[in-house]
């Protein structure tokens, strides 16, 4: 419990003394449980100050976790030089209850399909050389209830005179502008304006990665108005075009569009690396190529497959809105993007955030902010258990936190304390119990 409390006084300046007790009780009891992560489970497994009604306080108070999420990454995480990148992604999860905060159907990617359910958008840092995401920032979706559409009025026909055929006379090209936001990006700007804020004049950031859900031009425009550089996937069929090179013809506008580009029929000037491994031909192109909907040109890479007996070929198009990004950071950046999926699975699986049974808004918002928070803080104490072995992991360190408490329930019920000798030997052998991968760590039991 020690080594808890003084982890969370570094986020003491943006939290009360109350809310950082009440915090570091729940905390605990988060770490010990190994049931469903719900208010009345951690007041079963707190100490003496963790109630039910103390946790319930807890979850109904107003919590910066912005700040917070913020504080610990750069106090604990944060090397000046280190490379960061900036991941976004949509995490849905299934709930029930008219009464609950922003209940909305949302489409689950993990069962594809929609389900009712509640919605949060995820800003998190990977760290380029570490391999490793850090979610900052978990706000949540409120959908819009949709309004009935109207009735259409039958129109009169008209008297007027029908427009002539042909373009007016005089008329000029338009230049391509701000694209209208969809309402998904409309809620997604200010939260990705918000989480640049509090990076500002500490960490740099240069690119925004983001899924092929987001890869067409609003949503670059949008990441690009904020001084980013986006990194996100093509669908397969997407229309690409080279710049038209050709000698102008003397009349009529210029020629922007020039041949359509076969994604599995590139040609060799574009061919960045080929390499064959296990019958399976990998070739990667990078290209700087036009898309009818994108106001300029894009950087585009393709990686194509071939199955050398088979013949079968797939592709996917990733592209960026930095011409200069080379190939092999593009394609790294693009993968890195998939540690966001792990936070998702940790929050799930081992911190409570399919679990939450709260309704009102503090607190279904401080239920997802919290699990996301125990990714973060859980990273913090596994480094310790990793120096002595890089295979622990989380359900390794609950097992060790829980088999401590054991014991230190069972010593109270002793007449005499053992040895301080054999009780340390005591307290790590029934840590042990329960690991999957074990490792010896002297950590304050007090």
């Amino acid at each position: 419990m020690r080594e808890i409390v003084a982890l969370l006084q570094s986020i003491a300046p943006v939290i009360s003394t109350t809310t950082l007790r009440q915090l570091s009780q729940v905390v605990y009891g988060m770490l010990i449980s190994n049931g469903r992560i719900t208010m009345l489970e951690l007041s079963r497994w707190t100490e003496k100050g963790g109630s039910y009604r103390t946790i319930q306080r807890l979850y109904h108070t107003p919590i910066l976790w912005l700040q917070i999420q913020w504080i610990l990454f750069t106090s604990q995480f944060h090397q000046m030089d280190r490379e960061y990148i900036a991941a976004g992604d949509e995490v849905v999860f299934g709930k029930a209850g008219k009464e609950t905060h922003g209940l909305g159907r949302f489409f689950s990617s993990l069962q594809n399909r929609v389900i009712p359910g509640l919605s949060f958008f995820v800003f998190s840092l990977i760290d380029v050389h570490a391999r490793q995401s850090y979610p900052i920032q978990a706000v949540q979706i409120i959908k819009e209830p949709k309004q009935p559409k109207k009735k259409k009025e039958k129109e009169k026909p008209s008297q007027e005179k029908k427009r002539p055929v042909g373009r007016p006379k005089g008329s000029k090209n338009k230049k391509k502008e701000a694209p209208i936001l969809s309402p998904e990006l409309v809620r997604i700007q200010p939260i990705l304006q918000a989480f640049l804020a509090v990076l500002k004049g500490v960490l740099t950031v240069r690119y925004l990665v983001m899924d092929g859900h987001f890869g067409n031009y609003p949503s670059a425009w949008m990441v690009v108005q904020t001084g980013l550089q986006l990194v996100s996937k093509f669908r397969s069929d997407a229309a690409l075009f080279e710049p038209f090179t050709g000698k102008y013809c003397g009349h009529g506008p210029h020629p922007t569009y020039g041949d359509k580009v076969d994604v599995r029929n590139m040609k060799k000037k574009y061919l960045k690396a080929d390499d064959t491994e296990a019958g399976i031909r990998t070739q990667v192109y990078q290209a700087s190529l036009l898309n009818r909907e994108f106001a300029a040109p894009i950087n585009v890479v393709v990686i194509l497959k071939t199955n050398l007996s088979s013949k079968k070929q797939a592709h996917v198009i990733l592209f960026s809105t930095d011409l200069e990004l080379s190939y092999e950071k593009l394609y790294d950046y693009y993968t890195l993007r998939f540690q966001i999926e792990f936070n998702f699975r940790d929050a799930k699986q081992y911190w409570g955030l399919d679990d939450f049974m709260n309704v009102k808004k503090e607190a279904v918002t401080n239920a997802a902010n919290l699990s996301f928070f125990m990714v973060n803080f859980s990273s913090v104490l596994l480094r310790q258990y990793r120096k002595n072995n890089p295979e622990f992991s989380v359900l390794d360190l609950k097992s060790h936190y829980r088999g401590y408490r054991y014991v230190a329930e069972t010593i109270k019920l002793l007449p005499r304390k053992p040895d301080p000798i054999l009780l340390s030997e005591i307290f790590q052998q029934i840590a042990r119990l329960g690991m999957v991968h074990p490792a010896f760590e002297p950590v304050s039991t007090a």
